[in-house]
């Protein structure tokens, strides 16, 4: 199975997998910036080596400085972690929620930071008869049964954003709440949409951000959550020493000042993903409406075809997929692909259309 670990982009497996070198697959499976990273990165290359000789600055100033300015909000309702997954555990370890109300289908990191503090779940359903957007009478049901909820905004693998009448309301409960807002940098009008800035002074909010999607840094490691203050100092107390290391804050504090990077990555998606859901719907895959760099899809039962049987014959071709059957509240013929630059969308399109067509064939062969 591709996704061992839980993840995609985990070229190492499919390397055993499918019997090719890691450097020769073509990975859809894992949703980052195709235009990064930011060039700024690599001339921290070339100079920051000679500085890994000192400790990193275990407070993350210069960091949370720019974070600070970029988001118009005070340094105190800041804290960086290595990478949104460290700072989605700290939350649970520090909230230890007896129940939380997850969306379903979500990131499967959420349950588990829920999982190991000894808290139980409630699942509110995100349904395909509504293109998987919360609905309002589902949170209403589940205030009385959950303490916290942890939510995806936009969702992941459903690349939905929440709609803002039902956060609004669900913060007008009392109920507490995490957002994971790790793809929010690639929504057009981020702002508009975003509740980071609300959450730096709520004592019932928390936004956790990456910036390893956007920037396409995967392995620096590095995310940032808002609170108010008095859980940030909380959580920190709880965060391991020198957790952020010093390259990291280095290129985080730099491409926070790339705006032409930024201009860059949101015209592109905004033309690709047009594109890219136009074709896959031409292939006859029933298609979910993303907000994000990333698009869900499924095959139609007429096919009779499942993800893993994609999954495989595609690896096989070089081109990873990611299989959206392991999400809870998702069934065999779903699978998610991260919208890349055009000359690797039409590969991607040509395999699956390659695939449909090999499967089928197969199909009726068995059937004969």
């Amino acid at each position: 199975m591709l996704e061992r670990y839980g993840h995609g982009g985990d070229l190492w497996t499919a390397e055993e997998a499918f019997g090719r070198p890691r450097d020769q697959f073509l990975d859809f499976s894992s949703n980052m910036n195709p235009l990064g990273p930011p060039p700024a990165i690599r001339g921290i290359w070339m100079d920051a080596w000679r500085d890994v000789v000192k400790y990193p600055d275990p407070a993350v100033r210069e960091l949370r400085h720019k974070l600070a300015q970029k988001y118009k909000i005070e340094m105190e309702s800041i804290l960086v972690g290595n990478g949104a997954a460290e700072l989605i555990d700290l939350t649970a370890r520090v909230l230890k929620p007896a129940v939380t109300g997850l969306a379903r289908p979500s990131f499967s990191e959420y349950e588990e930071a829920i999982h190991k503090t000894g808290g139980r779940i409630y699942n509110i359903p995100l349904r395909s008869s509504h293109q998987f957007e919360l609905q309002q009478p589902d949170v209403e049901a589940a205030l009385s049964a959950v303490d916290l909820f942890f939510l995806g905004h936009p969702n992941n693998p459903t690349g939905r954003l929440l709609p803002r009448h039902v956060v609004e309301s669900l913060l007008e409960s009392g109920r507490s709440c995490v957002l994971d807002e790790a793809f929010m940098d690639f929504v057009p009008d981020e702002q508009e949409h975003s509740f980071l800035k609300l959450a730096s002074t709520s004592r019932k909010l928390v936004v956790i951000r990456s910036m390893t999607k956007f920037y396409s840094i995967p392995g620096i490691r590095l995310g940032f959550m808002v609170a108010h203050p008095d859980l940030i100092r909380e959580i920190r107390q709880q965060q391991v020493q020198w957790s952020v290391n010093y390259l990291a804050q280095r290129i985080g504090t730099a491409v926070l000042e790339g705006e032409e990077f930024e201009l860059a990555s949101r015209h592109w998606l905004q033309d690709e993903k047009a594109w890219l859901t136009g074709q896959l719907r031409q292939l006859g895959l029933d298609v979910v409406p993303t907000d994000v760099n990333f698009v869900l899809f499924s095959f139609p039962p007429e096919l009779g075809l499942t993800i893993k049987q994609a999954q495989k014959h595609m690896g096989q071709m070089g081109i990873l997929i990611r299989d959206a059957s392991l999400f809870e509240g998702l069934n065999e013929q779903y699978g998610r692909v991260a919208i890349r630059l055009r000359e690797d969308n039409e590969r991607l399109i040509e395999g699956l259309r390659q695939t449909v067509a090999a499967l089928a064939q197969n199909r009726g062969r068995t059937h004969d």
